[in-house]
């Protein structure tokens, strides 16, 4: 049975960098899942820097969508890295189009971020290695003026809830420091 291990925290927190190191310390070889995008030549340049600093042993996988697939082609035994689960979201969001999505729509694509959801957690639970998934904390700040904001925080918050109930240990990053957030039945 594998280990979840939930990392979250605002932008530019550290997140990351502690899951890596997380994942390091580990001991074994790394399978590390993007989920970005890289729709501009700002974005690709973050993207190759970000490579770059990985250790060479790591295996990257990009894997925007289909991220239980991308989980279970892990080599078993591999610590994964799925980074992030905030940009994975807003992948399955930025598929219906628009900035002003029908209620409807998010309403049907909830339900999916769910079933996937609960899928992702299975596949990472069922293999031998430990899975650390990172996320963005977006439930701190203003209500968003935009249906597409309100949506994105809704439906991440959500999935950041499932993934982190369902977590052996969970994280929160705030400043580059790491708070050890409590089972969710000892609360």
């Amino acid at each position: 049975m594998g280990h979840i291990t939930f990392v979250t925290g605002g932008a530019r927190s550290g997140k990351s960098s502690y899951a890596e190191r997380l994942a390091a310390r580990t001991g074994l070889t790394v399978t590390y899942i993007a989920t970005m995008e890289a729709g501009d030549n700002e974005l690709r340049a973050r993207v190759a820097r970000h490579r770059a600093q990985r250790p060479r042993g790591w295996h990257t996988v990009e894997a925007p969508r289909a991220l239980a697939e991308a989980i279970t082609g892990a080599t078993p035994g591999d610590a994964v890295l799925v980074d992030c689960l905030s940009l994975w979201v807003a992948n399955h969001l930025f598929g219906l189009g628009g900035d002003d999505p029908a209620p409807e729509a998010i309403d049907v694509l909830e339900q999916a971020l769910t079933s996937a959801t609960d899928e992702v957690i299975e596949v990472a639970r069922s293999r031998p290695g430990p899975s650390i998934f990172v996320t963005n904390e977006v439930g701190s700040a203003i209500v968003p003026e935009y249906v597409l904001g309100r949506a994105y925080r809704d439906l991440l918050g959500r999935v950041n809830q499932q993934v982190s109930r369902a977590a052996d240990t969970a994280w929160l990053l705030v400043a580059g420091r790491a708070i050890a957030l409590p089972p969710p039945d000892e609360v």
